[in-house]
């Protein structure tokens, strides 16, 4: 007899506004039990020096998390310049101390050396892995192992403010764009060296900053509800985004409601203007009345092949 999971089955995406150092897990899980959740998942971690937008999934929403883990981020980093430290933030150790001295134009020029598509080694100080161990455990051993680098875009690259020896930017980067790791290649290119000393992200995908809400905000909420008596859940409920959200950027197809039971037993269907090598989201119904159901693509025989479905509440 199949164990039964514990908690409720809710499903849809909490933006939650990450606390510096707290970790991503630990932030996750903090959401997971003030929803009673019973599966959750994070959507890329953040540093515990970070703060900012970590889109938490729940329920039926973590099988799309992939999805928004591959999409496009936007963040406000501060960096200290002068000061190298081995972590490339401020958690880490003063490994080298530079004066400070270049001019505008040599920051402008350094600037857009990291503009566009550019190749990245990643920081020893990160979750990649090497042999089946993460390089911050090499690292923290005082080890050093070989690193690829990897190709990132950076669509968007603003100046913000250079404040003494503070300088603060905001960038709009792809995918396994490592922050520290441009603001040490800054430092080292500018000749003073540069740690990060304040890191937050603004943007996942296309999630608006307004609705981000931080773990004391959804205790406030749930602590309002139970002191007037209420439900705290249907509450709490109301922050939630739908799950097709953490899949917006593919386009849209409409399957007839007859076609229901074929899709949902992962069975091709025929629908007409579909293009190859591209992902789809599949609703099924028509107008105020579909609902998503999943993600699939187009098979070879030119049909609707589903790839990733949801388990739809009786």
């Amino acid at each position: 007899m199949a164990r039964r999971s514990k908690g409720r089955a809710v499903n849809g995406i909490v933006l939650l506004d990450k606390a510096t150092g707290m970790s991503s897990n630990h932030a996750l899980q903090r959401v997971k039990r003030l929803f009673n959740a019973q599966k959750a998942g994070h959507t890329g971690a953040l540093d515990p020096l970070a703060t900012g937008m970590l889109p938490v999934c729940l329920g039926e929403a973590t099988k799309f998390s992939q999805h928004l883990l591959d999409s496009d981020k936007r963040y406000l980093v501060t960096a200290k310049l002068g000061v190298r430290t081995d972590t490339s933030d401020s958690d880490g150790e003063v490994v080298q101390t530079r004066p400070v001295d270049f001019t505008e134009q040599q920051l402008m020029d350094a600037l857009d050396t990291f503009r566009g598509d550019i190749e990245q080694v990643p920081s020893m100080f990160s979750a990649l892995k090497y042999q089946g161990q993460p390089l911050y455990k090499y690292a923290r051993e005082g080890k050093t192992v070989p690193r690829e680098a990897r190709k990132i875009t950076v669509y968007d690259l603003k100046f913000i403010s250079l404040e003494g020896d503070e300088l603060t930017l905001d960038i709009h980067c792809s995918k396994g764009t490592y922050i520290r790791t441009i603001t040490d290649d800054l430092g080292e290119l500018l000749g003073c060296g540069a740690h990060v000393i304040m890191l937050r992200r603004t943007h996942v995908a296309d999630y608006p900053y307004e609705r981000i809400v931080t773990v004391e905000e959804i205790q406030a909420i749930a602590d309002k509800a139970e002191e007037e008596g209420t439900d705290k859940f249907e509450a709490l409920d109301k922050l939630l985004l739908p799950m097709d959200t953490a899949v917006m950027r593919y386009p849209e197809v409409n399957v007839p409601l007859a076609m229901l039971e074929y899709v949902m037993r992962g069975q091709a269907v025929q629908v007409a203007g579909l293009k190859p090598d591209q992902l789809f989201r599949i609703n099924m119904g028509e107008d105020e009345n579909k609902f998503f159901v999943g993600i699939g693509e187009m098979s070879k025989d030119g049909k609707l092949q589903p790839k990733r479905l949801v388990v739809l509440q009786p």
